[in-house]
């Protein structure tokens, strides 16, 4: 297996996963008045993503990789338009709860996207799946809170 393409996608990752933890500390104590019982799911998934990072890290380092521990444009540009939206809208819990699910469905696509990309070895595929059913499961209980906003 050739490391390169395993640390590349392993990095691509890790931007994913650097985007949720600063897109979750966008959405810190936004929807909490309405919606208290989530917050010891969100502190749950805040804590899952920093194992994922450390995971991520420590998979890239293990596999001789440099890594990357940024986010991305994309992500960047995400964050910079919920701030522009929710100045001229106000914050509300649906606009907060719209973006949260919008970045996790974006997450859940990279993460199988890197799992069937073929790049990752062995090792990287099964810790790369389980952080894939973390983030599908936080997508449907964000998705679930959204539908009941609407």
């Amino acid at each position: 297996m050739d490391n390169s393409k395993t640390v590349s996608t392993l990095n691509d990752l890790l931007q994913i996963t650097n985007d949720r933890i600063q897109g979750f500390d966008k959405v810190e104590d936004k929807v909490w008045d309405s919606h208290g019982p989530l917050k010891n799911d969100y502190d749950q998934m805040v804590r899952e993503s920093q194992e994922m990072k450390s995971d991520l890290l420590s998979l890239i380092q293990s596999k001789g990789g440099e890594p990357n521990d940024t986010s991305t444009v994309a992500g960047a540009l995400h964050r910079t338009w919920i701030d522009v939206k929710n100045s001229l809208t106000g914050d509300n819990n649906e606009s907060t709860l719209e973006n949260v699910v919008f970045g996790e469905k974006a997450a859940i696509d990279a993460y199988q996207e890197a799992l069937e990309s073929g790049n990752l070895c062995p090792e990287s595929t099964v810790k790369v799946a389980d952080q894939l059913l973390k983030i599908k499961s936080s997508y449907r209980k964000f998705e679930n809170l959204e539908k009941s906003v609407d």
